[in-house]
């Protein structure tokens, strides 16, 4: 698996330019194959010729973009172990996130083909005054045109789908930059577009160095910037974006509330660890800090760090493994010096906190103080907090304490409590009976602080990549 190298895509075609991109299994950190890298005169003849396609794209039909969805749809669940294992290598995700990730791709792309023939206007009631008598009006919706796509390394299949899916949907030209650590899932979707009848210029699907790729922020050709990673990141290339609209899904340190009144624990338990550890909790939304009452906490305590020790670590492509290895071992490190800065600073290590190379342990401390960085950043690996709280409004207000807000996951059956939650909570979703990292592709997903502006999911993504124009019609007759 992965005994070939890989080709960039500049308009369609694929571009053996070079072996400068080595790809390790970040299992055995060996290389396992080579990916062409694009330099600055790649990418600018990328976004030329997306801007050259866009009469041509926006020509085609609704249901011609319907059929080319709908081919990599067939494609993708012909080659989806395929795509699988090579997740599994090229992130160290365990095979069955694995499987889960090519799934979602199928599903982005299939709710994609649907709203691609769903884009419809309205008519408009001008005669409002005595002046608007005989004046009626439309409008549509029209591709904002090429696009700028900057896609992270911890679902290379899926968040890339969540920009490429509703371009080809609108009939607006792309250039995508794929992760540099993982770039074999988009360029199997790039392989995929290669095969269809997308106008030539269409798509770029380039790996480059950050310094290389300026152009996919800078270059007033485009005129959407759509961008998924760090948040330190994000805002720094919003800045230099210009007047371009600008999209940003970054990051968080989502919380869950399990109240006293959350009658199965062993499903409250079982959810959370799934949600904090599922892809080595390389998640944005994956649960990060836990608040539970305090009538139940210790029951809950002892159940969860239980569960949690019992998780099995290893190499992703065995079948029983749920902790694979972090994306690098520099992340490993990094978040390991979290743990111990938690420890100095007062927190209780109920189990984990051991690093072996890029393997960290999933680990869970207890009443970690407000000001350690586990809190306030976004840990962005196996590591949760948990804490006890006396009281739901306080809960929620320290929920709230927070730079990011990104999602929210609520145990309650109180209906007036989850109304209070989705009330107060200053996040971009609430999730009531389950995890803040529950995720359908098909729902308005994005956050709000340093979490990001605007939101994916496929028909939101649409109207991001689409502009009203309307159409004003004067009846000479009625004047």
């Amino acid at each position: 698996m992965l005994d070939k190298n890989y080709p960039y895509y500049l308009a369609n075609q694929a571009v053996f330019a070079n072996e400068q991109l080595a790809v390790t299994d970040k299992y055995s950190g060996e290389v396992v194959t080579h990916v062409a890298m694009a330099d600055v005169e790649a990418i600018d003849k990328a976004i030329g010729a997306a801007v050259a396609s866009q009469a041509a794209l926006t020509r085609m039909a609704p249901y011609e973009r319907q059929n080319i969805l709908m081919h990599c749809v067939k494609r993708f669940e012909e080659r989806s172990e395929e795509m699988a294992l090579a997740l599994c290598i090229e992130a160290g995700k365990p095979i069955k996130d694995a499987r889960g990730e090519v799934q979602r791709l199928i599903d982005t792309f299939k709710i994609a083909a649907e709203e691609s023939v769903r884009q419809n206007g309205e008519m408009l009631n001008l005669e409002i005054t005595p002046r608007a008598k005989g004046y009626s009006a439309m409008y549509k919706r029209v591709p904002i045109g090429p696009c700028s796509f900057i896609s992270p390394f911890n679902f290379p299949l899926n968040l890339a789908a969540h920009k490429i899916a509703p371009a080809i949907a609108t009939g607006c030209p792309f250039v995508l930059k794929p992760a540099s650590r993982t770039p074999i899932g988009a360029l199997m979707i790039g392989e995929i577009l290669a095969e269809t009848n997308l106008p030539k210029g269409a798509f770029s699907i380039l790996p480059c160095s950050r310094d290389g790729a300026d152009l996919f922020t800078t270059d007033e050709r485009f005129k959407l910037l759509s961008f998924t990673g760090s948040p330190d990141v994000g805002w720094a290339l919003k800045a230099k974006a210009g007047k371009k609209p600008v999209v940003l899904e970054l990051g968080g340190n989502a919380a869950c509330i399990v109240d006293e009144d959350t009658e199965d624990l062993d499903d409250a338990v079982a959810r959370i660890i799934f949600g904090a550890f599922y892809q080595s909790g390389q998640s944005c939304i994956g649960v990060q800090r836990i608040l539970v009452h305090e009538n139940i906490y210790e029951r809950f305590k002892l159940e969860f760090v239980k569960k949690v020790a019992a998780l099995q670590m290893g190499d992703p492509k065995d079948e029983d493994t749920f902790i694979g290895p972090m994306i690098a071992e520099s992340e490993a490190t990094r978040l390991k010096s979290w743990i111990d800065e938690a420890v100095s600073k007062g927190s209780t290590l109920l189990t984990g906190g051991e690093q072996t190379g890029a393997f960290l342990e999933a680990t869970v401390l207890e009443r970690v103080p407000n000001d350690a960085l586990i809190n306030t950043e976004e840990a962005f690996g196996p590591v949760v907090t948990l804490a006890p709280f006396d009281d739901f409004d306080s809960a929620i207000e320290e929920v709230n304490d927070s730079k990011f807000g990104l999602q929210a996951g609520i145990f309650t059956r109180d209906l007036y409590k989850a109304q209070s939650a989705w009330d107060r909570l200053d996040v971009g979703g609430v999730v009531i009976g389950d995890v803040p990292s529950f995720r359908v592709d098909n729902m308005p997903y994005g956050g709000v602080k340093d979490s990001g502006i605007g939101r994916e999911g496929i028909r939101y993504a649409m109207e991001d990549m689409t502009e009203i124009r309307l159409l004003v019609i004067r009846d000479v007759s009625r004047g």
